[in-house]
């Protein structure tokens, strides 16, 4: 398994991390799963960032803010069967190893994004998440009229925040797991690029743009 990071220097010490999970889901490979939600969309959506971020460095300029890492898990689906033990590979070895050489300490904020490609856009409120980020992404939301897309309802998810969140770094999963009717499309063949929308992603990456500004002024 690979971590991939990619770092954009800012003008002030801290971190804001935005992650997800770029493989596919490994007892599926035998029914032609592809992912193209889960998690090919929120791949595509922090490369798009990412390339908004190196606009600026192409031009010299630093983030006027906090540095902005972009981290690409490998290993948050189970090999088996999920279970604590059995799922988010990447980020538990990457929060552990960041824990111990002193690089936790100097993340301000990190982001998860998790299938918010799909048509039908109603992401929760991940009850484990940071309470003062839940509200600095509503508020980025309401600051572009989406805030309907957003925190309708609570739930409770297993992700590649909780190694970040257990070890005291303010975190927040910006997830849709409803995925289909009644979620029918989640880890099956269904889960193809027709479902795809991006008029949803278009919305993600306004939030997570006006999120980033909003961490940085506070």
């Amino acid at each position: 398994m690979c971590n991939f990071i990619v770092r954009f220097p800012g003008s002030k010490p801290g971190v804001i991390v935005l992650g997800t999970h770029y493989e596919t889901n490994y007892p599926l490979r035998n029914i032609n799963f592809v992912g193209a939600n889960d998690g090919a969309s929120t791949t595509g959506l922090l490369m798009t960032i990412a390339d908004q971020l190196r606009a600026l460095a192409a031009h010299g300029k630093k983030m006027d803010g906090y540095s902005v890492w972009l981290v690409f898990f490998d290993g948050e689906e189970a090999i088996q069967q999920w279970s604590r033990s059995d799922s988010t590979y990447g980020s538990r070895h990457l929060a552990a190893k960041w824990g111990r050489d002193g690089t936790l300490s100097q993340i301000k904020a990190f982001l998860l994004a998790d299938m918010i490609g799909d048509k039908d856009l109603d992401i929760e409120r991940e009850t484990h998440s940071t309470a003062w980020l839940v509200d600095l992404v509503a508020q980025a939301a309401k600051r572009f009229g989406d805030q309907q897309y957003f925190f309708k309802q609570d739930m409770d998810v297993e992700d590649d925040h909780l190694p970040f969140v257990e070890r005291g770094v303010p975190s927040i999963d910006i997830i849709d797991l409803d995925y289909g009717p009644n979620n029918s499309y989640h880890h099956t063949a269904q889960d193809t690029m027709d479902k795809i929308s991006a008029h949803s992603l278009t919305i993600d990456g306004d939030v997570f743009m006006e999120t980033i500004r909003l961490i940085d002024a506070r």
